[in-house]
C-alpha cells in the first residue's frame, strides 16, 4: 500500500469520526487502535496495550494531578479574592489601573494554578464589576481578563508546559525556564498598551477618585497575606532550578503547601477536599484519555511512516529556520481556533517536532513558541475557548462582538511577543540554559 493512500485512510478516519462529533480522545484512540488492527493484525492489541500501560505508568504524568489539585485548593482558599483585593487597593488610584492589576493578579494566578481558565473565570466575577462600575471601556476591561488568564498556560508551573515535555522529549524544568521572560514581558507589553491608552484617553479607565484612596501603610499591610503563595511559588521553581526535585516532586510540594496556606486561612473544610479532588479527577482522566488516545495515534504514524510523510511534506515549504517557524506557528494558531490545546500538544508536537530538529531549530525555542502559538490560538475569535470562558459568565450588557473586539487587540500584542521571540531567540533561550545546565 502506498504511504499516501496509508496517510488518507488514517487521517481520514480521524477527521472523519471528529467530524461526527467524536471527542478528540476517542477519535484518536478509536483510529489508533483500528489502524494497528488493519496495518498490523491481531498483534496491534497487544501493542496497543502496552502503549497504554507505558503512559498510564509514566512518572512525569504523575505531576498533572499533583497540580491541578494544588490550583483546585488554592481556587477553594479564597486567594484568588485576595489578590483581587490587595491589587484593588494598589492600583485603582491610577488610569487604568484596575486593567493593569487584572493583568498582574491573573500572571500571579496562572504561575500558582498553572491554569487558564482559573484566572480568566475568577477575574471575570471579581475584576469585570468593579471595572463597569467605574465607568471602564469594554475593551479595556474584558481584554486583560481573557489575556492575563490565558498567559497561564506559559506562566510556570504551567500544565501545557508538562505535556509539551512529554511529547517533545524536552526537559520540563527548562520548560517552566522558558516561560519566564517572554511570559513577564508580555505582561509588561500588556500593562504598556493599557496605561498609555489610559494616560491618552482617560475616560477608558478613570481613577479612584482621591478621598476613596487608602493610604500607604494599609498598601503595604496588605502585601503580607500573600507572602505564604509567593513563597511556594518561588520554593517550587527555585526546587527546580536547582535540581532538588523533579517538576513531580514540585508538584507534590505545591499541592502540601497548598493545603497548609488553606489550613492557615481556615477555609479547608471536608466539602472543599471533596470538590478539589473531583474537580482533580475529572480534569485527570481527561488528560489521560487524551494521552494515551494521543499516544496511540502517534506511535501509529511513526510505525506505517504517515508521520514521517507529513513532516517531509510540512519541511519541504521551505529550507529557512525563521520562516518554517513562521509556518509552523500559523498552522498551531489556527488549530487553536478549534480543538482543545492538550489536543494539539498530543497529535501535532510528534509530527512537528523532527522538521525543526532537522532544520536546526532550537527544540526548546519551538517547545515554547509552540505553547505561545496555542495561547494565542484559543483567544482569538470566532472559536477560540478561552471567549467562552468569559462568555459564559453571562454579564448583562456584553455581546459577544464585544469580547471578540477585546480579545483582537490583545491577540494583536501576543503575535508580537511571539515574533520578538522568533527573532531574538535569547528572550526565551537565555533563563533556562543560565539557571539549568
Amino acid at each position: 500500500m502506498s504511504i499516501e493512500l496509508t496517510t488518507l485512510i488514517i487521517w481520514g478516519g480521524f477527521l472523519l469520526l471528529m467530524a461526527i462529533g467524536t471527542p478528540i480522545s476517542f477519535a484518536m484512540l478509536v483510529t489508533g487502535v483500528l489502524g494497528y488492527i488493519f496495518f498490523v493484525g491481531a498483534k496491534g492489541l497487544s501493542i496497543t496495550s502496552s502503549i497504554t500501560y507505558n503512559v498510564m505508568t509514566m512518572d512525569l504524568y504523575l505531576a498533572i494531578p499533583l497540580f491541578i489539585f494544588m490550583a483546585a485548593i488554592f481556587q477553594a482558599s479564597g486567594l484568588s479574592s485576595l489578590l483581587y483585593e490587595i491589587m484593588y487597593k494598589w492600583m485603582s488610584g491610577v488610569r487604568g489601573g484596575l486593567a493593569i492589576g487584572t493583568i498582574l493578579v491573573a500572571t500571579l494566578i496562572g504561575a500558582m494554578t498553572g491554569l487558564a481558565g482559573t484566572a480568566t473565570v475568577t477575574l471575570g466575577m471579581l475584576a469585570y464589576p468593579e471595572m463597569e462600575k467605574r465607568g471602564y471601556n469594554k475593551i479595556i476591561s474584558i481584554g486583560p481578563i481573557i489575556a492575563g488568564g490565558a498567559l497561564g498556560l506559559i506562566i510556570p508551573p504551567s500544565i501545557t508546559m508538562i505535556l509539551v515535555g512529554s511529547m517533545s522529549g524536552l526537559s520540563v524544568g527548562k520548560l517552566f525556564m522558558a516561560g519566564v521572560m517572554p511570559g513577564l514581558l508580555a505582561a509588561i507589553v500588556f500593562i504598556t498598551y493599557i496605561g498609555l491608552r489610559c494616560f491618552l484617553n482617560p475616560a477608558l479607565g478613570p481613577a479612584l477618585p482621591t478621598e476613596e484612596r487608602i493610604t500607604w501603610k494599609e498598601k503595604f499591610s496588605s502585601l503580607t497575606k500573600i507572602l505564604p503563595p509567593l513563597a511556594l511559588v518561588i520554593l517550587i521553581l527555585g526546587g527546580i532550578w536547582l535540581g532538588v526535585f523533579t517538576a513531580t516532586e514540585a508538584g507534590g510540594i505545591g499541592a502540601i503547601g497548598s493545603l497548609l496556606y488553606t489550613l492557615g486561612t481556615r477555609n479547608l473544610t471536608w466539602k472543599t477536599l471533596k470538590d478539589a479532588g473531583n474537580q482533580t479527577l475529572r480534569l485527570t482522566g481527561m488528560v489521560m484519555w487524551l494521552a494515551v488516545g494521543g499516544v496511540i495515534f502517534t506511535s501509529l504514524n511513526s510505525r506505517t511512516g504517515t508521520g514521517a510523510f507529513i513532516s517531509e511534506a510540512l519541511g519541504s515549504l521551505s529550507s529557512s529556520p525563521f520562516t518554517m517557524m513562521l509556518i509552523l506557528v500559523t498552522i498551531i494558531i489556527i488549530l487553536g481556533f478549534i480543538l482543545e490545546t492538550f489536543a494539539i500538544i498530543i497529535s501535532v508536537m510528534p509530527i512537528m517536532l523532527p522538521i525543526v530538529t532537522k532544520i536546526g531549530i532550537d527544540p526548546l525555542l519551538f517547545g515554547f513558541c509552540f505553547a505561545l502559538a496555542l495561547i494565542i490560538g484559543v483567544m482569538t475569535p470566532p472559536f477560540g475557548y478561552a471567549i467562552f470562558y468569559f462568555a459564559g459568565l453571562k454579564h448583562p450588557g456584553v455581546t459577544v462582538a464585544d469580547i471578540y473586539k477585546a480579545t483582537m487587540v490583545f491577540a494583536g500584542i501576543l503575535t508580537l511577543v511571539l515574533l520578538l521571540c522568533l527573532i531574538f531567540p535569547p528572550i526565551v533561550l537565555w533563563f533556562p540554559n543560565v539557571m539549568i545546565k
